[in-house]
């Protein structure tokens, strides 16, 4: 396991930090899924921004998670890369209720 699994694995272990880490996951799945699309059709940021009229700066914001997408940016970049948006409400487990 990486050093940092490692790290995590212990952090998380602390009950205030597991609800923090908790708390940014619907944000870092968000995250996620914007660079894996970009990254899975060989795409730059710059490619992307031209693609959409979002200026690459503005990606490269949403990607480092120091701005957070409007619905209406999330779909422009959807359309920009040939893919529809797809929004999900998913029960939580027994043990997050």
């Amino acid at each position: 396991m990486s050093e940092f699994k490692n790290f995590l694995n212990e952090q998380l272990q602390d009950e205030e930090f597991r609800k923090e880490w908790e708390n940014i996951q619907p944000e870092m799945d968000v995250i996620r899924a914007m660079v894996d699309a970009r990254i899975s059709q060989n795409l730059t940021q710059k490619e992307l921004a031209d693609r959409t009229g979002i200026n690459q700066a503005d990606i490269s914001k949403l990607e480092n998670g120091t701005r957070n997408p409007s619905l209406k940016l999330l779909k422009r970049l959807a359309d920009g890369m040939g893919m529809t948006l797809k929004l999900e409400f998913v029960p939580k487990s027994p043990a997050e209720n």
